[in-house]
């Protein structure tokens, strides 16, 4: 798998610019503000049909603009994929509409997501076993999202019913009348698509446990959050009072824990692991990553590496830029010399200004 152009049009801090890739490394070089992370975005939208990182999908849209678009070559099928994205007001209400192609053919968010497939390792990345909750899930949607259709489906109809039977709580609280014909839909749809949710999850936390794990050692804990008939139950009255839905995938965890081989125990890395423990444990998992991706749809994703030297130190750099070979990288930078001689005679440079 190989991104060999991309052409940005109103997308951020992008009017127009085309980027074309013809090396397995290429390095995008620029100072703070010159669009390195958006570019870094536009890459992972065409990648998966959404954002990383925007509340708002219309702030991709450049400013004044009501139309962005992202266009992409991939290789070896010369796959073209094109990504639109509009905004349009009415009433003073402003609608944001989205549209996918593949080969100029008009797609869904599942049929288009998983054309190209990426492993993203950004600065966020590395408060995601100190962080809340959400970075530790956003890790899991992020990779399973790419790489499984069913996950996609699933997620896709199970945030819809979330948001559908909160909105149901909401009101059930406000004005005291439960419609229980409705919330057995919702219901339905939320335990047929959350425990779909659940497997996936499990069996990618099976591949990280069976690992052979060369930088760090650990084991992932799931803390799985299930949705059943029976918990929707228990939780009845509790989610009235909250207005929202207190169990499903959406309030699943994980829990990163390092080995003490002397005491034969694990404990919480969170808790218990240095700063450069807990961050070799992100640099391991952005290894178990690339091989789950491979190992699922059978090419090597692209690995791109946004802006995390200043993060890390010596030792650390050396682990990341050690992943740069087997697949195609792409890498953004504010100083060359972060990168090995060696590897910059071999790379594409693309240098930014500020915008």
């Amino acid at each position: 798998m190989f991104l060999k152009s991309l052409s940005l049009a109103n997308f951020r801090n992008y009017a127009k610019s085309d980027f074309k890739f013809s090396k397995d490394t290429a390095l995008i070089v620029g100072p703070n503000t010159a669009g390195k992370t958006n570019l870094v975005e536009a890459i992972f939208y065409i990648a998966t049909g959404k954002s990383f990182k925007a509340d708002k999908e219309g702030d991709l849209i450049g400013f004044t603009k009501d139309i962005g678009r992202i266009e992409a070559q991939i290789l070896p099928e010369k796959t073209e994929l094109e990504a639109v994205i509009s905004k349009e007001e009415s009433s003073g209400r402003e609608t944001i509409r989205k549209k996918y192609l593949v080969n100029g053919v008009s797609k869904n968010r599942s049929d288009f997501a998983g054309n190209l497939v990426c492993v993203l390792f950004s600065p966020e990345d590395l408060d995601i076993i100190i962080g809340g909750p959400n970075l530790r899930r956003r890790l899991l949607d992020n990779l399973l999202e790419q790489v499984d259709r069913d996950y996609r489906n699933a997620t896709t109809v199970y945030t819809k019913a979330l948001r559908q039977r909160n909105a149901l709580l909401d009101k059930t609280r406000e004005f005291g009348i439960r419609d229980e014909k409705l919330f057995e839909y919702w219901d339905s749809l939320l335990i047929d698509n959350g425990s779909i949710i659940t497997k996936k999850r499990e069996e990618f936390i099976h591949f990280i446990n069976d690992f052979s794990k060369e930088i760090f050692d650990f084991i992932v804990l799931y803390d799985k959050s299930i949705v059943s008939s029976a918990r929707l139950l228990q939780y009845k009255e509790a989610e009235v009072g909250a207005g929202v839905t207190l169990v499903g995938p959406h309030r699943d965890d994980l829990f990163f824990h390092m080995f003490n081989n002397i005491k034969q125990t694990t404990h919480d890395i969170k808790s218990f692991g240095s700063r450069g423990q807990q961050r070799l444990t992100i640099l391991q998992m952005k290894i178990i990553e690339l091989s789950f991706i491979e190992k699922i749809i059978e090419q090597k994703p692209i690995l791109i590496l946004d802006d995390i030297f200043s993060e890390l130190d010596s030792g650390h750099i050396k682990v990341v830029l050690d992943m740069l070979s087997g697949q195609q990288s792409i890498v953004t930078t504010t100083h060359k010399e972060f990168i090995y001689p060696k590897i910059l005679k071999s790379a594409d440079v693309i240098e930014l200004e500020v915008r």
